[in-house]
């Protein structure tokens, strides 16, 4: 294949109309997310992520995993907790069998503010779907987003 390849070409296009498409919805959601609730998309998807966690076996997340979740670097993803425990909205504490390993959890105040901004989220990530499938090129990407069933845990 060389760079010129219609295969490339056409792959490289839709690579760019996914990307817009995730650039305008994280755009809208952010600021709608911000000013009606001082939060930004990483700091949302981070207290949505880490309300999922539950007692049991598995339950809860290491910051690698967290990390991936939240699609942040190890080191971006601890600045963001650490911003979200000064702001009261997370708790760190040690893992009760391996004193090198630390959990993240939500508290409660950050379960109350997740509450209050999930409709936020979810009305700004529904309109910014709504125009981006005005635009010919992104329609399909829309209608692929619309039809994605969540992933079932393991």
């Amino acid at each position: 294949m060389t760079a010129t390849d219609p295969a490339l070409t056409a792959l490289s296009q839709g690579w760019c109309a996914l990307s817009l498409l995730q650039g305008r919805i994280e755009a809208h959601i952010e600021r709608a997310l911000q000013a009606r609730h001082d939060l930004s998309v990483r700091e949302y998807s981070l207290l949505d992520v880490l309300s999922r966690q539950h007692t049991g076996e598995g339950g809860h997340l290491q910051m690698k995993q967290v990390a991936d979740a939240v699609v942040l670097s190890q080191s971006a993803t601890t600045r963001l907790v650490t911003r979200l425990e000064d702001r009261g909205l997370l708790e760190r504490y040690l893992c009760p069998t391996d004193r090198r390993g630390i959990y993240t959890d939500v508290t409660e105040a950050g379960l109350e503010l997740l509450e209050e901004a999930r409709p936020t989220n979810d009305t700004a990530l529904r309109e910014a779907l709504d125009e981006a499938a005005k635009n010919p090129e992104l329609a399909p990407l829309v209608r692929a987003v619309e039809t994605l069933k969540a992933p079932v845990p393991a």
